[in-house]
């Protein structure tokens, strides 16, 4: 397969997708997009949302006519996805919360959903937890500075469980809380905070996102002999020149990332 995945995310949270595709799919050519001049999306609104990420993948599918794109952020895929799907034509692939298997594990029938502001808002999670966590009691907690957190971690900053402990608290001090004993880690940016927040917990709690999930389905769209042979170096794109990414170099290699462009 000559044609790459393009997998797509505000900024680099969507690394913790890119992961477990690449683990499964190694020989898969992957460009990875982060648009970091929209950064971060999590606080915006979203009409701003909608408008903005179907005329970006746009550019990005025309530049470098990929097989198929992953939109590996929650906040996008609860917004934009049906956006974006009627603008492309080729098989988009949406994140989103891991409730499902989040009520499927919890004992204490009380689950937490950790995402953004602008995820943890929205009707999609109220139509994913009428489905399939109707017995369970689902906090929500949005965090704007857990994002800046894991995208400071992966630039090379020292990140404490004390750093995120706040945020955790923030699930935790709800009614409810105390009996709380699996967290869906509703953005892609936190599952690269998951040591500091399990070590930030109070007592063990259980994590869940939708990473090997989508993996799963990118495998499905693919067919069989998609991803076979040899790791292929990745791609990754930026929307905007910073120092920031230039601190990411070491990251960004460790996904498999070799070459960095901008749109």
């Amino acid at each position: 397969m000559s044609a790459p995945i393009l997998v797509f995310d505000s900024g680099v949270g969507g690394l913790s997708v890119l992961g477990p595709i690449r683990a499964l799919l190694p020989g898969l050519p992957v460009v990875y997009a982060a648009d970091n001049a929209g950064f971060p999306y999590g606080i915006k609104t979203e009409a701003e949302i909608a408008a903005r990420v179907p005329a970006l993948l746009g550019r990005l599918v025309e530049r470098y006519r990929p097989c198929l794109v992953v939109i590996a952020c929650n906040t996008a895929s609860t917004i934009a996805l049906s956006h974006v799907r009627a603008a492309l034509d080729l098989p988009v692939v949406g994140t989103v919360p891991a409730i499902k298997p989040a009520a499927e594990q919890s004992r204490t029938r009380v689950i937490g959903v950790l995402g953004t502001e602008a995820t943890v808002r929205q009707p999609y999670v109220d139509r994913l937890s009428a489905e399939y966590a109707a017995d369970c009691i689902v906090l929500r907690h949005g965090s704007a500075a857990l994002v800046t957190m894991a995208e400071a971690k992966l630039a090379g900053d020292n990140v404490t469980a004390a750093d995120v402990a706040p945020e955790l608290e923030g699930l935790l001090r709800q009614p409810g809380g105390d009996r709380m004993d699996m967290v869906v880690l509703a953005c892609t940016h936190f599952p690269l905070l998951l040591q500091q927040l399990a070590a930030a917990s109070p007592r063990p709690l259980g994590f869940v996102d939708g990473g090997a999930g989508i993996a799963r389905r990118v495998a499905f769209l693919l067919g069989e002999d998609a991803g076979k042979g040899l790791p292929q170096p990745g791609r990754a794109v930026f929307t905007r020149a910073d120092a920031q990414v230039d601190r990411l170099a070491g990251a960004l290699k460790s996904f498999g990332l070799e070459t960095v462009a901008f749109l």
